[in-house]
């Protein structure tokens, strides 16, 4: 990516199904080109906050911003669509139906880009994903996970300027989760883009993330640092 990565800052974000608070005013400051994960029990509120991120959810209170743009509050929120995010689902979401290459290239045929562009595109993301030899076959012919790297492929392939992965290898044995978390870990400091990570796994945490931070009851309780940002001392 040739533009500056985004920062991702949350202010005051507060969530609630009826009574029941999920987030509590919570802060948080994503440094751009850095993962976070998010790590918490079920019910912890990090789901919640990847859907706000994402646009799937609108806050009752506080903001969200991706660099310099207001993305959400409560009396605005951009669609999905309009806020240059890439998402990794914990059961992939590839179309049956389609090729490998056609599931990767799907958002650039979205986005109406010329074939030829699109298809050089498709192949740029599927070699940095180690599958350019199956851009032919169908989701049905591979295992659990090649077809979590098509899925990571197809999230990549716009280049946005967030990812955000909703415990995408949670389906997997531990030998291939350990495996891809090592290959994820590379690619996305490659890439040198902004993303959030939510999982329940400590170790895939620490691969992964530059930070953890560590949720429950929908309040931040600590920020552990897995290895230094730029300009960090050591």
């Amino acid at each position: 990516m040739n533009r500056a990565p985004l920062t991702l800052d949350l202010k005051g974000i507060h969530y609630a199904f009826g009574n029941q608070t999920v987030l509590h005013h919570l802060d948080l400051r994503v440094e751009g080109g850095t993962t976070v994960a998010l790590l918490g029990p079920s019910g912890c509120g990090k789901s919640t906050l990847l859907k706000l991120l994402a646009g799937l959810l609108q806050p009752q209170q506080g903001e969200i911003h991706f660099g310099t743009r207001l993305i959400a509050s409560l009396r605005s929120a951009l669609p999905p669509e309009q806020r240059d995010i890439g998402m990794v689902f914990q059961d992939y979401a590839l179309w049956p139906h389609m090729t490998v290459a056609q599931n990767v290239g799907f958002p650039l045929l979205m986005r109406r880009l010329p074939t030829a562009e699109r298809l050089t595109k498709t192949m740029i993301a599927l070699e940095r994903v180690g599958l350019a030899s199956l851009a032919l076959r169908r989701p049905a012919d591979l295992s659990g996970g090649q077809q979590q790297r098509v899925a990571l492929a197809r999230a990549i392939i716009a280049e946005p300027g967030i990812l955000l992965f909703d415990e995408p290898l949670s389906n997997l044995d531990r030998d291939l989760r350990e495996s891809l978390s090592r290959e994820m870990s590379g690619l996305l400091r490659q890439l040198n883009t902004t993303a959030v990570y939510v999982t329940h796994d400590q170790g895939e945490a620490e691969v992964l993330a530059d930070r953890i931070v560590h949720l429950s009851q929908g309040s931040v309780t600590a920020i552990q640092a897995v290895r230094p940002l730029s300009g960090e001392i050591a």
